[in-house]
């Protein structure tokens, strides 16, 4: 089995986070790490994440550019830096020479081409910064009520999660446009 996963990690670009590492990546604690999430193997010695940072689904972290290759036969790299408390959506891509301060929510999608400030969402392609994270979370809480927020035996980590718990969660998002869940 973890031959097979070599190779699909392989071919999704995906290199396993001990050997990034080895080569230079710098990773604070708990990082978490989901499917699809490239950090440039090639130059991963230019990039340094913090602690309790979240890379959701094919997020792409690229301390390179190539695009000068074919004119100047050079390739760009700069220096990456994401903070603490990050979570960095799905498919967002951090281009290089790029700054992320901590407790920063990236939407999914983004593309991070210039430095993002600590305590920031930041959304859009190019990425901006659309409000404080202290004020985006402060809206979300608002939302949360007695009716539309789960706890882990909502979640697939429970065995016994079953369709009467999916039926529920739709039911809130029906009603209340979204659920919450731990």
């Amino acid at each position: 089995m973890a031959f097979f996963k070599k190779i699909l990690d392989k071919l999704r670009g995906e290199q396993p986070l001990g050997k990034l590492i080895k080569r230079g990546l710098k990773v604070g604690k708990n990082l978490t790490r989901m499917s699809g999430v490239v950090i440039d193997p090639s130059h991963c010695w230019h990039i340094e994440i913090g602690d309790n940072v979240i890379l959701a689904p094919n997020v792409h972290i690229l301390a390179h550019d190539a695009s000068t290759k074919p004119f100047l036969n050079y390739t760009r790299i700069a220096n990456i830096k994401i903070g603490s408390r990050v979570f960095i959506g799905a498919g967002a891509i951090i281009l290089p020479g790029v700054s992320i301060g901590d407790d920063v929510v990236i939407g999914a999608g983004s593309i991070v081409s210039k430095n993002i400030p600590a305590n920031s969402l930041a959304v859009g392609s190019p990425a901006k910064v659309i409000c404080s994270l202290d004020a985006y979370i402060e809206k979300e809480k608002i939302k949360m009520n007695a009716d539309n927020v789960f706890h882990a035996e909502y979640t697939l980590r429970n065995p016994q999660f079953s369709d009467k718990h999916k039926t529920n969660m739709i039911e809130a998002c029906k009603k209340h446009g979204q659920a919450f869940v731990e």
